[in-house]
């Protein structure tokens, strides 16, 4: 019964496992290998596979429009000690990143809030969403459709600066605007 139990298991195993060639394949043509979403939802590069030309109708396609948010900081806004507000100069990046949405149909955006080391976790990630959400809810006042954004909270998981200064601690507390691709029905 014990060799039975062990035999399965060892079936079970092997079944689920794959190579690195599939893995690398499954990489190549897009597909999700499941790892990052096992070890915390999204993966380091945020690319999607190239999409015909002219699919866009003359528009930017996603890479192009995350590299645009990604100049100058245009993908991020910071916020003061334990607030969500958005301050004037928030306000000003965020309204460049409505004009991008509004002119490109075709992107989703994923709203990732952030905080810095202080707080307990279950506070950070709390602040962290409402940082994301007034983003989110600003870029819908400016006309962005709110079926192309998502929210997400990372708390202090996600560190930009490593350091327990205050240096480290205004670069930590952000908003980041992500490309993730193609909105549906485009």
């Amino acid at each position: 019964m014990r060799s039975r139990f062990l035999l399965l298991a060892l079936f079970l195993v092997a079944a689920c496992s794959s190579t690195d060639a599939d893995e690398a394949k499954q990489v190549a043509t897009g597909q999700d290998t499941g790892a990052a979403a096992a070890a915390g939802g999204l993966s380091s590069t945020r690319t999607t596979p190239s999409r015909p030309s002219g699919f866009d109708q003359g528009g930017l396609q996603p890479v192009e429009s995350a590299r645009q948010l990604t100049e100058a900081g245009a993908d991020r806004v910071y916020f003061a000690f334990d607030s969500y507000d958005l301050d004037a100069q928030a306000r000003g990046i965020i309204e460049r990143q409505a004009r991008l949405l509004t002119t490109q149909g075709a992107i989703n955006v994923t709203i990732e809030g952030h905080c810095d080391e202080r707080g307990t976790r279950e506070y950070n990630i709390a602040l962290g969403e409402r940082r994301a959400s007034a983003v989110r809810d600003y870029l819908i006042a400016l006309g962005v459709a709110p079926n192309r954004l998502r929210v997400v909270s990372y708390g202090e998981e996600r560190p930009a600066a490593i350091g327990s200064n205050e240096d480290a601690w205004a670069q930590n507390r952000r908003a980041v605007t992500v490309v993730m691709g193609a909105a549906a029905g485009s």
